[in-house]
């Protein structure tokens, strides 16, 4: 009965990636797959918003999408959504490729990540193979070969409108439900079988990411990574400083594993990772040997440095490169901390004392008995009697200053000339 009631229900599931395209980005897209086809459902659309991503994530996808029993329809959207480099690949591969006006596709020149210096034999043999890659996904799907490989070979990049009049891609829709209405009664081959995309009525399932997945693709932003790296060295710094606090040792111990995490696809500077420690090694002996200075300076240009290089521009593309508002941001609120905390430590050190024996030093008080250079008197001073010597006489009701103190005798002087008079 389940059965024969399945037949007469069809869906049309949807799936959206945006970001970076990484293991998680292809973990869901298989997926997503996975349970359409569970399903028998109608179509997939996969919404698409990426600056680009993994090579083998990107083939990881393409590959899913090719061998997909059900329509997959790959639709870049909404206004401003960029398909750029691992997109190209992944718009070309679907059944049906849409754009909203608005988006735009292309460069999709290979860049190696997670790798040394590469040769130029090395860069070429990558060029070739992406631009092969793509010719043979344009080519059975119909689209413009030519175009396609400029793409990969001269970073070509066009506007919706554009692709669509070229044959980049099939259909322009402002928004899902156009898309849906366009592609009732589309047609498009499924293992060697013709097949008629119905739309209208079809109940709509939308596919949202699983925590996990969304969780370490987050982490695969270079920014967040970034600033995880950064918490954690400073708490296992603060834990050394003081032991036994345990917690931003545990916390700085887990925002470094984390930050590795997302790292570890990028082509990482270890140059870089020295010179932030190095950074902020330079601001922890400033505070706790106050230089009033060098080491302060020499935080900052080390930790802005080693920020610059940890991620070598050169080898990613922009959007797996930290952004230089982050890098000004924690350096500014790094150099910000510790030029309050010497500011504080150097009013502290030009300060009178306060509290203990140096702190009655330069207090005001009243001689009760009265001083002579060879015989202690008394003062009262700070609520207390305090015996005193003076080298001038005092009587009493004399005002004094405290300039000095032996043991438990307080030295004074008169606060005024007149009483330097007085001498004996």
């Amino acid at each position: 009965m389940i059965a024969i009631l399945m037949a007469f229900i069809s869906v049309i599931y949807v799936g959206r990636v945006e970001g970076t395209i990484d293991p998680m980005s292809a973990s869901y897209v298989a997926r997503l797959i996975e349970e359409a086809e569970s399903a028998d459902a109608t179509l997939i659309v996969l919404e698409l918003d990426t600056p680009g991503g993994l090579l083998e994530s990107m083939e990881s996808i393409v590959k899913s999408i090719l061998n997909a029993h059900v329509p997959i329809a790959v639709y870049v959207a909404p206004a401003g959504a960029r398909a750029a480099s691992a997109g190209v690949f992944i718009v070309l591969s679907g059944h049906v490729a849409a754009m909203a006006p608005g988006t735009n596709i292309g460069a999709a020149h290979p860049v190696a990540i997670g790798e040394g210096e590469l040769s130029e034999e090395m860069k070429e043999k990558i060029e070739q193979y992406a631009a092969s890659y793509i010719e043979a996904i344009a080519r059975k799907r119909g689209r413009n070969v030519e175009w396609a490989k400029k793409a990969v070979l001269e970073s070509k990049s066009i506007t919706a409108e554009e692709a669509k009049k070229l044959g980049v891609i099939d259909i322009l829709a402002e928004s899902r439900d156009e898309l849906l209405h366009k592609l009732n009664g589309w047609k498009v081959k499924i293992d060697s079988e013709q097949r008629t995309i119905e739309t209208e009525g079809e109940d709509i399932v939308v596919v949202p990411w699983l925590f996990k997945e969304r969780f370490f693709h987050v982490l695969s932003n270079p920014n967040i990574a970034y600033v995880l790296l950064i918490l954690g060295i400073y708490g296992l710094i603060f834990e050394f400083a003081h032991p036994g606090a345990v917690l931003p040792g545990v916390f700085g111990a887990i925002s470094l594993i984390l930050a590795f995490l997302g790292l570890h696809i990028l082509p990482i500077n270890f140059a870089g990772v020295v010179l932030i420690i190095l950074g902020v090694g330079l601001f922890v002996m400033e505070a706790l040997t106050p230089t009033y200075g060098p080491f302060t300076i020499g935080g900052i240009v080390a930790l802005t440095l080693g920020s610059i290089l940890l991620i070598p521009r050169g080898k990613v593309p922009p959007a797996f490169r930290i952004s230089p508002w982050l890098i000004f941001v924690v350096v500014f609120m790094t150099a910000s901390f510790f030029v309050f905390a010497l500011t504080k430590a150097f009013m502290t050190r030009r300060r009178k004392p306060r509290t203990g024996m140096e702190g009655i030093i330069g207090e005001k008080g009243i001689v009760r008995e009265a001083i002579t250079p060879t015989k202690e008197g008394t003062v009262f001073v700070q609520g207390t009697l305090w015996k005193a010597t003076s080298d001038v006489k005092l009587t009493k009701g004399t005002k004094v200053r405290v300039t000095g103190i032996d043991g438990l005798v307080l030295k004074v002087e008169p606060l005024n000339n007149k009483a330097a008079d007085n001498r004996s």
